[in-house]
């Protein structure tokens, strides 16, 4: 999907998102992703208990 396609994302008060607030917004959805992620290894890691550290 190209970005000139995509809409532009608004806030509440119908004002175009500057930049930064869709970058800190994105960051904080992969921040989100990298988290769970990691909550996911870890108990899938502790799960095995077979000592491969990797």
């Amino acid at each position: 999907m190209s970005e000139e396609l995509a809409p532009q994302h608004t806030t509440g008060a119908g004002q175009p998102k500057g930049l930064l607030q869709q970058m800190e917004e994105l960051m904080a959805a992969l921040n989100a992703d990298l988290s769970a992620l990691d909550a996911d290894l870890q108990s899938t890691g502790a799960a095995r208990q077979d000592g491969d550290a990797g």
